[in-house]
């Protein structure tokens, strides 16, 4: 049944994604289900998306109470979830307006568009080039494909939007040289996490938060996989002393139901009037009821107290595992978004854990990334770490 699934999939599904060879059919928890039953212990969590994990019982009552009152309505008018969720998330962040939308891409889109049209309002037209980061991801659009800093992601989909400058992540020199008349705003991630798990040094953004201020430019935070916790902190930018003056977030927002959103301080939100933007599905009622809970259960249950408790254990044995193993190269991270850097390819250690009942993701070919739900208990780090220091040892 599986392989026949698969083979369908080959024959109707558009070929964008190499995928392995499971097919899931349960979650619960930190636990994926395949559907010849087998368990997987999960560290990718959709890409750092499932944040409470699997099938959480709180988020599922949500979810049927709306699904049995409200599904869609248009934003031509208020619904209470999605007012309720931009409430919450104004009172947890330096925000004061949201715009929903769908997706991290479309949350960077309309990040984009509000900094360029901020400063048409203010007859600033010459200013719309945006700063963003050698090795970031911003999205698959073209808008931020486009502004994104890997040439893999634009391949083949040239020419690209004009209007986005690329320098060094954690260059302040970099920075201050590439600001000019033309450039309303820098973009960017607070770590890279497509990028390879990069972190900054620790005065690096708010240097970059007096660069903008100084130049009199904006200062876009894409916290789409650093936001909602991951890092230990509800959104990663408490952790470097500064506020942004747009943010995006997405992923983790709904725990696994899609939804973007952009947050903005009051005087920059203004520059999206009626009719400037829009998202025919943004911040519906079903989508908006799941989100409002996973904000409510990260404060309320204390889960990013525990994500910055166990991540730091976490991050402990993978720096044993590097203590032991010449092929691991450097361990980095916050929270639970934790890389680990090999000098070899780390598609086989990707296999073997798969094959040992652990999920994991190498990016940019030879960096584990680990990013489980925010609940993942020792017992399972411990077993990962055994798992890992196996496949370490048969890899050399």
């Amino acid at each position: 049944m599986t392989t026949e699934l698969m083979e369908k999939a080959d024959q109707v599904i558009a070929k964008t994604y190499k995928r392995f060879p499971l097919v899931f059919s349960k979650g619960s928890g930190c636990l994926l289900y395949d559907t010849i039953g087998r368990s997987y212990t999960d560290f990718v969590a959709g890409i750092a998306v499932c944040n409470l994990g699997h099938a959480h019982p709180r988020i599922c009552q949500a979810l049927t109470r709306q699904a049995n009152d409200l599904w869609h309505v248009s934003n031509l008018y208020y619904t209470v979830p999605q007012i309720e969720l931009a409430n919450w998330l104004v009172e947890h962040s330096f925000a004061d307006r949201i715009f929903f939308g769908n997706s991290g891409a479309e949350a960077n889109e309309a990040a984009i568009k509000l900094a360029r049209r901020y400063f048409k309002e203010r007859n600033e037209a010459h200013r719309f080039r945006i700063i963003t980061m050698e090795k970031s991801f911003h999205g698959r659009t073209m808008a931020t494909l486009s502004a994104t800093g890997q040439d893999k992601i634009k391949k083949g989909f040239d020419p690209v939007l004009e209007g986005f400058d690329f320098i060094p992540f954690d260059d302040v020199g970099a920075l201050q040289k590439q600001i000019g008349p033309s450039t309303c705003a820098v973009m960017i991630e607070p770590i890279q996490g497509e990028g390879g798990v990069r972190c900054p040094d620790s005065g690096y953004l708010k240097s970059v938060r007096k660069i903008c201020d100084d130049s009199g430019i904006l200062l876009i935070l894409d916290e789409i996989q650093t936001g909602m916790g991951r890092t230990g902190k509800l959104f990663a930018y408490e952790h470097f002393g500064i506020e942004p003056d747009i943010m995006t977030l997405a992923k983790a927002l709904a725990n696994g139901l899609p939804i973007g959103a952009m947050l903005a301080k009051e005087d920059i939100a203004a520059a999206f009037g009626p009719g400037s933007h829009a998202s025919t599905f943004g911040g519906t009622p079903i989508v908006t009821s799941a989100a409002l809970e996973v904000c409510k259960l990260l404060v309320d249950d204390q889960i990013i107290d525990q994500c910055r408790n166990i991540g730091t254990y976490f991050k402990e044995k993978l720096l044993e595992l590097k203590d032991r193993h010449n092929i691991v190269a450097d361990v980095r991270g916050m929270g639970l978004l934790l890389g680990m850097e090999l000098t070899i390819d780390g598609a086989a250690i990707v296999g073997e854990c798969m094959q040992k009942g652990f999920l994991i993701n190498c990016i940019q070919e030879n960096i584990l990334r680990f990013v489980p739900p925010l609940i993942i208990k020792k017992d399972d780090i411990d077993a990962l770490i055994n798992c890992l220091d196996t496949a370490f040892k048969t890899s050399v």
